[in-house]
Formats: structure tokens, C-alpha cells, sequence
């Protein structure tokens, strides 16, 4: 007797006791230089804030170096880089942050300041990722990532200024859905 293959299954939530980070939101300390907030909220396919997501963001330095090994440069002192933020009952979620430098990209020509963010939660068998670009960076039309995203998609990899930062809201299906990346 030979049995079908059992259907996947999404296990959680479970991202706010098993997923925690010692610094949480905080890439880089209060009152850091050039520190900012960058904000938003998470939203399922109906259009609903999901209030029990995880989203962590990777960035590079300032400079353009990267707290990981795999950088020849080294890592800067101070600078972790990696944030983790859980999502409120309303689905929002922020890091503290400074604006990362232009880093090389597998061409070796330098891509836009972006932040990488990867989203966690219920219903995601895996983690979907995407990019975060700053609207008032004039190198985003010169990014070569950037420029393989056919619009309308360009516009959901953009954040928003407000007073404190940026806004980028993630929409992980339907209307205005995110752009992710296969990694």
C-alpha cells in the first residue's frame, strides 16, 4: 500500500517566544548619528494587519561594509546591522536605523542604499524577502536590482519620508502586493 505525500503545514505563530533578539529593533543604538526609524505595518491578502509577524532587516554600514564574515573588508566596530522587530496587534512593526552606504553588487557595479528585510508569519511555509529603498536616494534609478523590477512593482520597494524616518508597509498578497525575492 503506498500513501500520497502529507500536505505542508505552517507551524506557529510562534515568532514572539521563539524568534526573540537580545537588541530587537535597535540596528543601532538611540541617539546614534543619522539614526532613524523606519515603520510600517504588515497586511495579510484581505487586506488585514497581521498582528503576529516577524520581520528582521539586514543592512549594510554606513560605509557600505557588512558585520559578516563573508566581507573582505571587515566588520565596523559597533555596527551589527541586523535588526528584529514582532508586530503589534495593529500588524506594526519598526527598527531603528541609519541609512546603509552602496554596496557592490554580484557585477561589481554599486547597488542603492536599501535595507533587506525578511518577513516571518502565519500562512508563510518559508520567509519571503524584499528590499527597502530610501525615495529621496538618486542613485535608486542607477540600482541594478532595482531596475529588473517592471513597474508598477518598483513603487512597493520604495519607502515613504515622515517626520521621524520612513514608512514601508509590507502587503504579503492582492492589491499592491510587495515585491519579494527569490534568495
Amino acid at each position: 500500500m503506498s500513501y500520497g505525500l502529507t500536505p505542508s503545514q505552517t507551524l506557529g505563530p510562534f515568532f514572539s517566544h521563539a524568534l526573540t533578539w537580545l537588541d530587537g529593533p535597535d540596528v543601532v543604538a538611540e541617539g546614534a548619528p543619522g539614526a532613524f526609524w523606519l515603520r510600517g505595518m504588515v497586511f495579510d491578502g484581505a487586506g488585514e494587519p497581521v498582528p503576529d509577524a516577524l520581520i528582521e532587516s539586514w543592512q549594510a554600514s554606513p560605509d557600505g561594509r557588512f558585520d559578516h564574515p563573508d566581507d573582505p573588508r571587515g566588520p565596523v566596530p559597533g555596527f551589527r546591522g541586523f535588526g528584529r522587530s514582532l508586530t503589534d496587534d495593529g500588524g506594526r512593526w519598526g527598527v531603528r536605523t541609519v541609512k546603509p552606504g552602496r554596496v557592490p553588487g554580484a557585477d561589481g557595479r554599486l547597488q542603492a542604499p536599501h535595507i533587506d528585510l525578511s518577513v516571518f508569519a502565519r500562512g508563510l511555509l518559508d520567509r519571503v524577502v524584499t528590499r527597502v529603498y530610501l525615495p529621496d536616494e538618486p542613485s535608486n534609478v542607477d540600482d541594478p536590482v532595482l531596475a529588473t523590477v517592471p513597474e508598477p512593482g518598483r513603487s512597493t520597494l520604495v519607502a515613504r519620508l515622515t517626520d521621524d524616518g520612513y514608512a514601508f508597509d509590507i502587503r504579503l498578497q492582492g492589491e499592491r502586493e510587495t515585491v519579494f525575492f527569490s534568495i
